[in-house]
């Protein structure tokens, strides 16, 4: 069981990995390196003088870009790993797990990585405002982890009890709110923050959706094997 739900792991994490990472490099990497140019003040905005909106932010790095493609593929791995042991513990329930039923698993898995933190604390491009980075990771963790349970609850949950509890869990966070700055600032365009959360959160979704897909097709293939 150990080896099977670590192959497909590897399998499924590299694979969805990877094309995250091409996606990454090609939409939102451009982003990030423009952000910085008004971070660091080489451009200016809402200065006397018009900036135009296509700057030119370099080409490919290798050492930047190979490592951005490789750090990618490890973090889906690790997901992958958490996708594909919570698929072998439903399937110890009695749940049959396919590359189809996979999707839905990677929509569960972006919904609690992705767009439940990121429903309060949106992805943000260097230079903006924001508050202490501890207090944030904190809340981070917690909306996952709660998310995560809410998640769970509502797909295996059998009672309205069950499936209460999971949308208090799935709140909760929320009213409480996330860590804010004391002022908002910023030498940022707000249309350029508005782009960056935007594609973060559409490669977020591509990428899950294989990681679920690729995770429920590695793990048929390799029960098939075993059978």
């Amino acid at each position: 069981m150990f080896t099977r739900i670590v192959t497909s792991a590897l399998f499924a994490g590299a694979a969805a990995g990877l094309i995250a990472a091409l996606l990454q490099l090609y939409f939102v990497q451009p982003v990030l390196l423009h952000a910085e140019l008004y971070e660091t003040g080489a451009l200016v905005h809402f200065g006397g003088d018009a900036v135009s909106a296509h700057q030119d932010v370099g080409g490919i790095d290798p050492l930047r870009d190979g490592l951005s493609i490789l750090f990618t593929m490890l973090v889906y791995t690790g997901y992958a790993l958490i996708l594909i042991a919570a698929m072998a513990f439903a399937e110890n329930r009695g749940h049959v797990v396919t590359a189809r039923n996979g999707i839905i698993w990677g929509i569960a898995g972006f919904v609690i990585v992705h767009f439940a933190p990121g429903f309060t604390l949106a992805p943000e491009v260097p230079g903006v405002a924001a508050a202490d980075v501890y207090e944030r990771q904190i809340w981070w963790f917690a909306t996952v982890a709660t998310a995560a349970l809410a998640v769970w609850l509502i797909a295996f949950g059998r009672n309205w009890l069950a499936w209460g509890a999971a949308v208090v869990l799935l709140l909760a966070p929320h009213v409480i709110g996330a860590p804010e700055p004391d002022q908002f600032s910023g030498p940022v365009p707000t249309e350029l923050g508005a782009l960056f959360a935007a594609r973060a959160f559409g490669i977020g979704a591509v990428a899950w959706v294989l990681t679920g897909l690729f995770a429920g097709h590695f793990w048929r293939r390799e029960a098939d094997r075993e059978a």
